[in-house]
């Protein structure tokens, strides 16, 4: 496999890297970044195609990194320096690897057959999720809670902003996603039977006393201002989670963890 090698980081391979670090270069180009071991594992797993493949051996932790490379073969090669990659890279203690792949895209269409396939569907629905940490931790407990599907309604954040990606720990990978209109996305819930459970604060039930084993989609809201007035609307419940202290709500990402262990442990029993 031929390799290109970068010492330089005005070269136009590395600005491009720059540049889809923002949405609209990303939007326009169709493509995102990938970085991390684990991350570009779990995309090899699912046939994630990369158009280039970064690579800075200096940095390499371990020893399976060729043969992850490897599980690319498509992909350009392009070895760089310690001091190149550490530019390219958007962390803290880059491992050697960052990826450029072509963006996936689920339809609704894609959603509702699968949905209709499963026996019992669950999903979540996240209303305006502002920080992409938050939904990335959003996709990584939906992958361990084994949900059916995320929604991500009326998004401020895109699903391909790089630390979705390394919040999610490659599950952006593993979980079925669509990005949405809340409009569409009820419409989906409502074609399929689900019943709508809203997690708010000033909900009327206890999330371990709401009956979660149904058809269900559980819908989560923005980090400030919770859910809008249409969701809250078309909630045939509005759950909460009981507060001890003095903090009236948790975190959105802690909050859907919760909500979608619970319904897990319920749907199992």
């Amino acid at each position: 496999m031929d390799e290109f090698h970068l010492t330089s980081t005005d070269n136009p391979k590395i600005k491009r890297v720059l540049k889809l670090r923002d949405r609209r270069d990303r939007d326009d180009e169709k493509a995102f970044l990938i970085e991390g071991y684990r991350e570009l594992l779990r995309g090899s797993e699912k046939n994630i195609s990369l158009q280039q493949l970064f690579i800075c051996r200096e940095l390499f932790l371990g020893t399976n990194e060729d043969a992850l490379i490897a599980k690319f073969p498509n992909a350009q090669i392009i070895s760089c320096s310690k001091r190149v990659f550490e530019k390219i890279s958007y962390r803290d203690r880059p491992d050697g690897l960052l990826g450029i792949a072509q963006q996936f895209s689920a339809t609704l269409q894609d959603i509702e057959i699968l949905l209709k396939s499963k026996k019992n569907p669950w999903i979540v629905i996240a209303e305006g999720i502002e920080k992409p940490g938050n939904l990335g931790t959003i996709l990584r407990s939906c992958d361990a809670a084994g949900v059916d599907a995320l929604l991500v309604a009326d998004p401020k954040t895109d699903i391909y902003n790089p630390n979705v990606v390394r919040a999610s720990v490659g599950t952006l990978f593993t979980v079925p996603v669509l990005q949405a209109s809340s409009k569409d996305a009820y419409a989906l819930c409502k074609s399929l039977g689900l019943k709508i459970v809203a997690a708010t604060p000033q909900g009327t039930a206890s999330y371990t006393e709401t009956k979660l084993q149904d058809p269900l989609a559980i819908i989560m809201g923005t980090e400030q201002l919770g859910l809008s007035d249409f969701w809250m609307k078309k909630a045939d419940i509005q759950t909460f989670i009981p507060m001890r202290g003095n903090a009236d709500s948790l975190n959105v990402a802690m909050a859907t963890t919760l909500l979608v262990f619970e319904a897990a442990r319920q749907r199992h029993e």
